[in-house]
């Protein structure tokens, strides 16, 4: 009886440990605190609807505005006057526009090919640009080449102040075909991103519901923070000397020859605010914090973006000349810009359980 009683106990430690073992990997399995079971708010219908809504509808969108880009380009380069350049422009602007709805969505298959790198990395390395014309030889597919394309070394190649005269003189082919091979590299990486969103990455987006870091959610705050620190910094507040001891660099403005530089930034902080709201026609981050029972954050960050898109509005395009003309607003907006992205940043980035993962570029 002994040996009997001495094996049920040894039994039940056993059963015991297991027990505690398991509801241990269970709950670590599922991190994220009390955000993971927010008032039995619906996470997976948040992640359809940003996959349906929102981030592949844009990349449908950047796909369509690149072929349309492409038609004009076409045009233009069979005969570069300056009545062609204002209608290419024009086209440029609508893609690089459409790009800022993307750019957000720099997670899943846009992180594996360094999607916004090799679109949007500014300012452009003129240097290589003109080397690379001259050889007539380069490798698009290095990640050392990401400042030798996108948007702004079209910017360079097709709206420059010379760049009507180079594309009229003799020796052309080589400056031509490059615009043509920039253009098809774009469009590769897009379709490749797109496609695979709709064949695996979907479900795989969807169906993850967790806040720890490498999760949908996790990615999405980050890039939401990341986005408010190239506006801060990049967008905004390099070129104005915030990081230089007020030495200006108009030349480094995103969209700098086509002059386009606030009207992009706009669109980047209007696009934001779609994101975190859902798209205002299914749920989002909003939606979320209201859930975690966090009001007044979420409405104190919808204030704080309509007050840095209103603040933004009042800047004027060229941006390389408002440096100068219009340091008042540059000054409000950069003010408005570093406190919304200190909420998202900080109390978002907290009230969701999401660490905040990547490198900031300023240190702040």
């Amino acid at each position: 009886m002994r040996v009997f009683n001495r094996t049920k106990q040894i039994i039940a430690i056993i059963l015991i440990a297991v027990s505690a073992l398991v509801i241990a990997c269970s709950k670590s399995s599922n991190p994220g605190g009390p955000d993971n079971n927010a008032g039995g708010f619906d996470k997976t219908a948040m992640l359809t609807n940003y996959a349906d809504a929102l981030i592949i509808p844009a990349y449908t969108g950047m796909q369509t505005q690149l072929n349309t880009f492409e038609t004009a380009v076409n045009v233009f380069l069979d005969v570069p006057t300056t009545e062609n350049q204002v209608v290419l422009k024009a086209a440029f602007k609508n893609a690089y526009l459409q790009f800022q709805h993307i750019s957000v969505d720099q997670f899943g298959p846009a992180e594996r090919v360094i999607l916004n790198s090799f679109l949007n990395s500014f300012p452009t390395d003129i240097p290589a640009i003109e080397g690379n014309v001259t050889r007539g030889s380069y490798d698009l597919t290095m990640n050392s080449t990401t400042v030798q394309q996108g948007f702004p070394a079209l910017d360079h190649l097709l709206f420059a102040s010379d760049a009507l005269s180079k594309l009229n003189s003799a020796g052309n082919a080589n400056r031509k075909k490059y615009v043509k091979d920039l253009l098809t590299r774009m469009k590769t990486l897009v379709a490749g991103v797109l496609s695979n969103w709709k064949d695996s990455y979907r479900a795989d987006f969807i169906g993850n519901t967790r806040s720890d870091a490498g999760s949908p959610i996790a990615f999405m705050i980050n890039q939401f923070a990341y986005e408010m620190d190239q506006m801060k910094g990049p967008r905004i507040g390099w070129p104005y000397g915030k990081q230089s001891g007020g030495v200006q660099y108009p030349q480094n403005v995103e969209g700098y020859n086509a002059g386009i530089s606030i009207a992009l930034a706009t669109e980047n902080l209007t696009n934001l605010k779609a994101m975190y709201t859902g798209g205002g026609n299914g749920k989002g981050m909003a939606d979320y914090l209201i859930a975690l029972k966090k009001e007044q954050l979420n409405t104190d960050v919808l204030k704080q973006f309509d007050a840095a898109i209103t603040a933004l509005k009042t800047i004027p395009d060229p941006y390389s000349t408002a440096l100068t003309a219009n340091r008042t607003q540059i000054d409000a907006a950069y003010i408005e810009i570093q406190k919304l992205l200190t909420l998202i940043k900080t109390d978002v980035a907290s009230a969701t359980g999401v660490r905040i993962t990547y490198q900031d570029t300023d240190g702040d």
